[in-house]
């Protein structure tokens, strides 16, 4: 039986201002990428996230971005190198931190937005963010956008990995996701997102716009917390890929 994870962005809320529904959301993935206070969140978002996320049994991720509150993380910035890595190492170390203090652990990470977006056509960038990432934690997972520069990096850094797809973003021929502005990249009905996903485990590929078949590791499905629909289309992706014999799981460490 082919087997997928599901995972989700959440921890986005900051102080009185709420963003999604991370307990439903909670009750459907196998892992979560938690924000770690740039982009979103703070530290008692993070503290409670993460309780719920482990009394879930939900695998826990390190959720880090650029320094953009206002831009919820999707703006992009330039930033050297070095200070790349210490950005990671800097919120990588915040999520270790918190999930000891609330008795869980953080699994993997998974970078966030426009640094993300970045690194999936700079291999360089995501390079040096990785790098940060593992000087923290060694044997930390990071999930990748399946199929781009962000796959080049972690094969290059020999470090263990995962391959993402998204539910309810479109793909360019490249394996990148179609810029937000732009329509029909971001996917909002439950109807469509689910037989999508079945689609493309099947096919153990990620098809584009256009049609075309990337073949990929499809490891983990990405379905986006901050959505009008996104419980409803988390409930449609699992029942989808169930119903067709996909066992949903957390990946292997």
């Amino acid at each position: 039986m082919t087997q997928v994870d599901l995972n989700a962005d959440m921890g986005e809320s900051f102080g009185p201002w709420k963003m999604g529904d991370d307990d439903s959301l909670l009750k459907i993935i196998t892992s979560a990428n938690i924000a770690c206070g740039f982009h979103a969140g703070d530290p008692d978002v993070m503290a409670k996230t993460m309780a719920l996320a482990a009394e879930n049994g939900v695998g826990i991720g390190a959720h880090p971005g650029f320094p953009d509150l206002q831009g919820f993380g999707r703006r992009n910035m330039k930033v050297p190198h070095d200070s790349l890595r210490n950005m990671v190492r800097y919120q990588l170390g915040a999520a270790l931190g918190m999930a000891r203090a609330v008795g869980t652990q953080v699994r993997h990470l998974k970078l966030h937005g426009a640094l993300a977006n970045m690194c999936s056509v700079d291999q360089d960038m995501a390079r040096a963010c990785y790098q940060g990432a593992l000087d923290v934690a060694p044997d930390i997972i990071i999930m990748v956008l399946a199929v781009t520069k962000q796959e080049q990096a972690v094969r290059e850094l020999g470090c263990k990995w995962v391959g993402e797809i998204f539910a309810d973003r479109a793909y360019n021929d490249d394996g990148t996701l179609v810029d937000r502005s732009l329509p029909g990249a971001v996917i909002h009905d439950p109807e469509v997102a689910g037989p999508r996903m079945l689609e493309m485990v099947r096919a153990g590929a990620i098809i584009t716009e256009s049609g075309k078949h990337l073949e990929s590791s499809v490891d983990t499905i990405c379905l986006h917390g901050d959505g009008p629909t996104a419980v409803q289309i988390a409930r449609s992706v699992r029942a989808c890929l169930e119903e067709g014999g996909v066992r949903v799981t957390a990946f292997e460490r």
